[in-house]
């Protein structure tokens, strides 16, 4: 990014910027897309439609934790009952394509935040400025555990939760290829970009937008919404929903704690 003083950029030199920003973003996730491509068949049928199939990590885990506490099999699934079809003529191709894209995303996401911090940059103090590698590594680390989390806990809940779910033994479960990766996608991107909350807090207190007292205040209101989104993704069980709901609670709650210590900082920066 140029090093102009950030009051001598014009509006038409931030647009400038963005646009570059924009586009070289775009180069990488295409680059990373293209690597992904050459690992289409592992990437299609072990990673995205592994949730299909009974015999996925999440499901056997689920198993051995129902015998753990007691539950025998209440828990275990041994089949789908369900099917995946492709009902459009250029359904298997636009899936493939965005999929990838989805791929080199995911891939690409530290250099986008990299790009991201060289445009903001300007605005921070200098010894903000400093702290380039901590937040690209702060970043990255909580969108892919945000991931990870997507991946492993809400995708094999929904899959197993409409699965299951039958308004009557006559009407089977016949899923679109579309419908079916249009969760993983909603699912994997929400559950990643759920877990940069901790950054966006720490932006939002930085620009007084927001404050620990207001965090703390609708904690109540944010636990509510946790529980109900816990509720829609994962099967009607105590245990399934309590292991959605909790990791996104402490992040509330980390979220919290770094609001605090930010505006206490930026308190103390005052005086």
């Amino acid at each position: 990014m140029t090093k102009k003083n950030l009051n001598e950029m014009s509006f038409l030199d931030h647009l400038e910027e963005l646009r570059w920003l924009l586009v070289r973003s775009t180069i990488a996730i295409l680059v990373m897309a293209f690597f992904a491509y050459f690992i289409s068949d592992y990437l299609f049928d072990v990673i995205l439609l592994g949730p299909t199939r009974p015999s996925f990590f999440t499901y056997q885990w689920f198993c051995d934790l129902s015998h753990q506490l007691g539950f025998a099999d209440s828990i275990c699934i041994t089949e789908m009952n369900f099917i995946i079809q492709n009902t459009e003529m250029e359904g298997q191709v636009n899936i493939f394509v965005w999929m990838c894209i989805l791929c080199g995303f995911i891939l690409g996401f530290p250099y986008i935040l990299w790009e991201i911090w060289k445009f903001i940059s300007p605005a921070l103090y200098e010894k903000e400025r400093k702290n380039a590698k901590l937040f690209i590594f702060a970043s990255s680390l909580l969108f892919f555990l945000g991931v990870i989390f997507g991946y492993y806990v809400v995708i094999p809940m929904s899959v197993n939760f409409v699965a299951t779910f039958s308004v009557s033994d006559v009407v089977q479960n016949q899923f679109t290829l579309s419908s079916y990766m249009g969760m993983v996608k909603t699912s994997i991107l929400a559950s990643g970009l759920f877990f940069e909350l901790p950054i966006i807090i720490y932006f939002l207190t930085k620009l007084g937008l927001v404050t620990p007292d207001f965090l703390r205040k609708y904690w109540k209101y944010a636990v509510v919404i946790i529980l109900i989104v816990a509720a829609i993704v994962t099967p009607p069980d105590v245990v399934s929903q309590t292991i959605v709901a909790i990791p996104m609670l402490i992040i509330y709650e980390i979220s919290i704690l770094i609001s605090k210590i930010v505006y206490k900082n930026k308190n103390k920066e005052n005086v």
